[in-house]
């Protein structure tokens, strides 16, 4: 394996930057691939950039038809749950990602990882108290829409990979919160949300949610020491949202909303945003039916698994409050 050259899909994201960030620290030459018109200026000059619309299979081999020796991360998606043509989710998270894996097999990556996601990893009428972890098959019918339906079919093809024997490895990170957030995030809105007093009521569920600069280190990990073909949870803390929300009062003072949501308010909630944004504005809805849904499955994760053979244990959650409220100036 070349130690010295990494190429990162994505790069200029969230978990990529931070992915990028730790790379360059660890003297790795990295070459980043990230879609046309993407905001590249937070990228180090130290970077090589590459243009490309994972879409497209010949654009893909093209940025990658040298990376012979070299790891390949595969970040790339639309990770939003809503965008105005849902075909965009196939056609991006589950055909992007087999264009990216493949092109980056023929052209003789040494290793290549594929991000998934955790929220494919939930089932239909699973009991209260259900942990979640690496070991769990989830079938397309378990899936909650076509966000979710086209990670895992992506993630499918990447196993599929492993199971004849190529270098392929699987991470699924749960819901990265943290600084430097260029989206923002879904966490990153709710806090900024909160923060400025935007929140008059929440609909408790439970989260796990995963330092974002914990989770570039546990791609790295699972890079180094995956196993092919097996999922590596890179899961945080679980918190209920009620909870996160105390959390975030007692680090800044705000009050807690003292509203609290019902499910078929907040569904009917969401249907009428994506209605709007799908009939008028065209914008991001400001909640999704998607996670609504998610919101009503079983959260509750444990990677302990991936933890003791990885050697990766995340930071506590109200540390990495602590630095978003710094870096948001709260």
């Amino acid at each position: 394996m070349n130690e010295k050259l990494a190429y990162v899909t994505g790069g200029a994201g969230f978990i990529g930057g931070h992915l990028v960030r730790l790379l360059l620290g660890s003297g790795w030459r990295v070459v980043v691939i990230e879609r046309p018109g993407a905001d590249l200026s937070r990228l180090s000059g130290e970077v090589e950039t590459r243009l490309a619309d994972i879409r497209s299979e010949e654009q893909v081999r093209e940025a990658l038809a040298d990376c012979r020796g070299a790891v390949v991360h595969h970040l790339a998606a639309n990770p939003h749950l809503w965008v105005r043509d849902r075909r965009e989710f196939d056609a991006v998270n589950h055909v992007g990602a087999r264009h990216v894996l493949d092109a980056a097999i023929d052209a003789g990556a040494a290793r290549v990882l594929h991000c998934s996601t955790e929220s494919i990893l939930t089932k239909k009428n699973w009991p209260v108290g259900t942990s979640v972890n690496e070991q769990v098959e989830i079938h397309e019918d378990d899936a909650v829409g076509p966000y979710c339906l086209s990670k895992l079919r992506a993630e499918n093809y990447a196993k599929s990979m492993a199971d004849r024997g190529l270098p392929v490895v699987i991470a699924n990170p749960t819901m990265p919160v943290g600084p430097d957030d260029p989206g923002p995030s879904p966490p990153t809105c709710l806090i900024k949300d909160f923060l400025a007093g935007r929140m008059p009521g929440y609909m408790d569920c439970l989260l796990n949610l995963v330092d974002v600069r914990d989770v570039a280190w546990g791609l790295v990990r699972v890079m180094e020491l995956g196993e092919p073909g097996k999922r590596h949870l890179l899961s945080g803390e679980n918190v209920t949202l009620a909870g996160l929300l105390q959390m975030l009062s007692e680090l800044s003072g705000r009050k807690v909303p003292r509203l609290k949501i019902p499910y078929p308010v907040g569904i009917s909630y969401a249907c009428m945003s994506e209605w709007m944004a799908d009939y008028v504005t065209g914008r991001r809805p400001q909640a999704t039916v998607t996670g609504l849904r998610l919101a009503r499955r079983v959260m509750h994760f444990d990677g302990s698994r991936t933890r003791r053979e990885l050697g990766w244990e995340p930071r506590p959650l109200r540390n990495s409050l602590t630095d978003v409220l710094t870096w948001l100036g709260g």
